[in-house]
């Protein structure tokens, strides 16, 4: 089966599965899944309305910026390594394809958007793990809603920001000791992820994370694992396959180019990416969809309308 043929496949089950599986009436409906009008058991709208969604968004950022430093430093580390090892997987594959890349460049982009990415945010919002980026837009909300404090807000973004670090760390050790990357993409990616003035780099974070706090967001809003994964999957595999920068999967993507041989220093990775990645993250994630958000569904826009 080509290429073409298999990613339209998997987009075209996407899309026709999971509307499916979120209109279909259980045989044994869930509280959860159900409410009950006149005695009767009738199934839950798919997704949340848009104001409920801002409302769980900001009721998870609470709940986030409450943890204890021990566990979001844990969970943390657990997001950064499911991070890598979906980017891993988009390296693995989208990466392993030379020939598409020399005669169809958009498509062999559109194919390492696909693979990877999309499963590493799928596991971590499941499992209930900690992403440094997902954090920027959770808690921001709960900030600007007054749920929580700005000393609550920094802990939440620096403990899991560091294990995040650690995470993917420990999963490009790991994938370049497995020996199973025999082509020089990893150390390409690198050295292109380091070649871009500061400017570039903070738009592209911008960007990214936009799409990113995005599909975080929409996953807040529906109701099951299928509508979830819609959700992540389009903006996830979008931003890749633009070429956008995230900082937490260049913490695996950029190390395990160094240890491929990448003529990258740890100076270059710290200031010529991962710092302009980190603030063009915030800004997209805290700024641009917690605020932007939060300014049409927040408690402090309808106290504005009653007063």
């Amino acid at each position: 089966m080509s290429p073409i043929r298999l990613f339209c496949l998997i987009v075209a089950s996407i899309c026709l599965y999971a509307p499916f599986c979120t209109s279909l009436t259980p045989a044994l409906p869930s509280k959860r899944m159900c409410a009950i009008r006149g005695g009767a058991a009738l199934p839950l709208a798919a997704v949340k309305a848009p104001p409920a969604i801002y409302e769980a968004v900001a009721a998870a950022g609470q709940k986030k910026a409450s943890n204890s430093v021990d566990d979001i430093f844990k969970l943390g580390v657990i997001s950064g390594a499911q991070i890598g090892l979906g980017a891993f997987l988009a390296v693995s594959i989208g990466g392993n394809c030379p020939g598409l890349a020399s005669a169809n460049p958009g498509l062999q982009k559109l194919v390492m958007g696909a693979f990877g990415l999309p499963m590493g945010l799928l596991m971590t919002l499941v499992t209930g793990a900690e992403l440094a980026t997902g954090n920027f837009m959770l808690v921001a909300a709960a900030y600007r809603e007054g749920m929580t404090s700005a000393r609550s807000l920094w802990k939440s973004w620096t403990v899991s920001f560091l294990g995040n670090f650690v995470g993917s760390l420990i999963v490009a050790f790991l994938a370049f000791h497995s020996q199973t990357l025999s082509n020089p993409s990893a150390a390409a990616v690198a050295v292109a992820k380091t070649s871009q003035t500061f400017v570039v780099t903070f738009v592209r974070g911008i960007i990214c994370s936009y799409l990113v706090a995005i599909a975080v967001y929409m996953a807040a809003g529906a109701e099951s694992l299928e509508g979830k994964l819609a959700a992540i999957f389009f903006p996830i595999s979008g931003f890749v396959a633009m070429g956008m920068d995230h900082c937490i999967a260049n913490m695996f993507l950029i190390p395990l180019g160094m240890l491929r041989g990448a003529p990258i220093t740890i100076a270059d990775f710290l200031l010529k990416n991962l710092l302009p990645v980190t603030l063009g993250n915030i800004v997209g994630c805290a700024f641009c969809v917690s605020y932007g958000f939060g300014s049409a569904f927040g408690k402090k826009k309808q106290k504005g309308i009653a007063a």
